[in-house]
């Protein structure tokens, strides 16, 4: 079977995860008396995740266009090829903020380096470390699940095909835009805090 095929399985679980409770994150310890300079890389990390806010908008749109049928799937994939989300996803694997702005280390950075020097900071950052890491698969396979039934929904228009879509969109902007806010409150503090960088 196919990884496109497997999606919709895929989808039909993540749907239901419960990872928009807050409940059942780690919750980020408070860092006192950080300094300007300490708090500039949770800020860009929030510029960062504005960008990929945007991204979702634009995907949103794309939906309704596909609906009303102004759009071809060649667009689709032109379009959605240009997104900030979709090609560092193509290209790494990973869809979340990261410190650094070049975009061919992003993988490395997150999953290489700042999730084990945050892990290394004590057990409560381990287990923040180890969520983040958890929700970037979740947003990844509902946004690969998105782009296959962006272009479904192109080359055929039907209701169910505009319904399915909906769904993972709304499914993605939920758990994307919880994940987002999240990882600013659990890291932003903390990179600065403990000087974590490359």
């Amino acid at each position: 079977m196919s990884p496109a095929a497997k999606r919709p399985i895929y989808c039909a679980m993540l749907l239901n995860i419960a990872f928009l409770d807050d409940a059942t994150r780690p919750p980020a310890p408070r860092l006192e008396g950080l300094t300007d300079a300490q708090r500039q890389p949770g800020q860009h990390l929030k510029m960062i995740h504005d960008h990929l806010r945007d991204n979702m908008a634009t995907l949103g749109k794309l939906i309704a266009r596909a609906k009303a049928g102004s759009i071809t799937p060649a667009e689709i994939a032109a379009e959605t090829g240009d997104l900030a989300m979709v090609s560092n996803y193509r290209r790494f694997g990973n869809l979340c903020g990261q410190y650094c702005q070049i975009v061919h280390t992003h993988h490395s950075i997150e999953d290489y380096a700042i999730f084990p020097a945050l892990a290394e900071q004590g057990p409560v950052f381990k287990a923040i470390a180890e969520r983040l890491q958890a929700e970037h698969v979740v947003v990844h396979e509902l946004l690969l699940a998105l782009v296959d039934a962006l272009n479904a929904l192109a080359g055929e228009p039907t209701q169910a095909r505009f319904e399915e879509t909906r769904e993972i969109y709304q499914a993605l902007e939920r758990v994307l835009l919880s994940h987002l806010g999240y990882e600013e409150e659990a890291m932003g503090d903390a990179l600065g805090y403990f000087d974590i960088g490359v």
